[in-house]
């Protein structure tokens, strides 16, 4: 039986659109703060606001397939980057109604999520911000220009609509986080052909399809081509799998490791049990005897970091 609280919700979204914001916001502007918020009662959390505000009708209903409702009525604090039923109405013809069917309920609490950031984020704050952390696990880039403040490249139009448990920034587009796992990624970029070729000689492509997060260093095929010819061919040999498992491991580090947070770290642990060495010089990232030649690709479950040498344990 659904609860008192959804039902409430469900009929908000069939009740007329005359409903208005229980609290006044401020226009986002480049650089600066946000005016203070007056409210006309006392504030109300997340989904009542963005139900009563009249404008997040689809919002509410994709919170509602999503089963979020609860969790976004919680203590929190949350930082909401909420589309509009306008920004929803930009996604191609039927995305939006395949995303509502109950089967494809994984992707729409992906892609919800992604718009949550698990703390309060005031406009002065997120003009401060490089990036932020959502719930999805992904991070959200937020870019501050002449033209004003974009996350994720969404616009933000509206900024510190005040709740109960957080606050709210809308945003003019729906975000839509990396839906590609590590292996997915690797396999679309022709750069890891023989990586990806080594991932399933080794049978490690379901273990990196897991949920996670990892952090992989990936070397291309340039970097593979530097060992010696007889090396890689000798390490796809059904024979030699451990083998090959334990040098793919040592590519590997549990949780999402970021440029900025590997640069200020000495060393890193790797599934395969050993410790990366982990340096920063004349700005670029060494990790053991390779660099870092481009980081931070964003994957569904993890984060890449292309290398330009294969990483091999003592």
């Amino acid at each position: 039986m659904k609860s008192t609280t959804s039902i409430l919700v469900l009929c908000a979204l069939a009740a007329p659109a005359q409903l208005q914001a229980q609290c006044s916001a401020s226009k986002a502007t480049a650089g600066s703060a946000a005016r203070p918020v007056s409210y006309a009662e006392e504030a109300k959390d997340i989904v009542s606001t963005a139900v009563a505000a009249g404008s997040f009708k689809t919002l509410a209903a994709a919170l509602e397939a999503g089963d979020l409702i609860p969790a976004l009525q919680g203590k929190g604090p949350f930082t909401v980057f909420a589309p509009t039923d306008e920004a929803f109405a930009k996604l191609p013809k039927g995305t939006l109604e395949h995303l509502l069917k109950p089967e494809n309920k994984g992707l729409l609490t992906s892609i919800l999520t992604y718009h949550v950031v698990p703390a309060n984020l005031p406009a002065s704050t997120v003009v401060k911000t490089p990036f932020a952390a959502s719930l999805n696990g992904q991070r959200l880039n937020i870019e501050v220009s002449k033209k004003g403040v974009s996350v994720a490249g969404a616009k933000v139009v509206t900024t510190d609509i005040q709740c109960s448990n957080g606050v709210i920034h809308v945003i003019d587009q729906v975000m839509l986080p990396s839906s590609k796992d590590i292996v997915e990624t690797a396999a679309g970029n022709d750069a890891f052909e023989t990586l990806v070729t080594a991932l399933k000689a080794a049978m490690l492509v379901e273990a990196l399809q897991a949920d996670g997060p990892f952090t992989v260093f990936a070397p291309t095929d340039e970097a593979f081509a530097k060992l010696p010819a007889e090396t890689l061919q000798s390490l796809l040999q059904p024979e030699n799998r451990e083998q090959l498992q334990s040098i793919l491991l040592y590519h590997v580090v549990p949780g999402r490791v970021y440029s900025d947070q590997a640069i200020k770290a000495d060393s890193a642990s790797t599934l395969q049990g050993s410790s990366l060495s982990l340096r920063y010089r004349d700005g670029r990232l060494w990790v053991d005897q390779s660099t870092v030649i481009n980081a931070d690709l964003e994957t569904s479950n993890g984060v890449i970091h292309v290398i330009d040498t294969v990483l091999l344990p003592n």
